[in-house]
């Protein structure tokens, strides 16, 4: 049996251009034939189709992992758990009020549930009004 020599994977613009000329493959076949395949020692092809992907995204300029900010600090990524603090309280943190945009002073409503919490902002209009419900209750 004749051994079968094994591309090097293609990258950048070369993968690009060749998943454009398969466009009519499977992915696994397009996959393959960019060299993101390896040989078991029994022969049998197997496709990295995860390598092949992580390739086309970093050929496509995407950037998923996010950079650090502006002022150089990393800190922690949003997580999108909390759990209440030893003194009740709920802190959301800083991560998820600037991907709101939110500033000191916004205000929301606050609605209980059995369990659940939900949080509203409230806009200027509404404020108004909330103010007058308050103060006829």
């Amino acid at each position: 049996m004749a051994k079968q020599k094994k591309i090097e994977p293609l990258t950048g613009e070369e993968l690009l251009k060749k998943v454009k000329e398969l466009e009519n493959l499977s992915k696994e076949e397009k996959a393959k034939q960019c060299g993101y395949y390896t040989v078991t020692k029994n022969g049998i092809e197997r496709v990295n189709m995860m390598k092949f992907l992580n390739a086309l995204i970093d050929a496509e300029g995407i950037q998923l992992d996010s950079a650090p900010s502006a002022n150089g600090r990393g800190g922690r990524s949003a997580s999108y758990r909390i759990s209440v603090q030893s003194n009740g309280n709920l802190l959301i943190g800083s991560a998820y009020t600037k991907q709101m945009n939110l500033k000191p002073g916004d205000e929301f409503i606050i609605t209980l549930g059995k369990k659940h919490i939900r949080l509203r902002q409230i806009d200027s209009d509404e404020r108004e009004e909330v103010e007058i419900l308050e103060a006829t209750a």
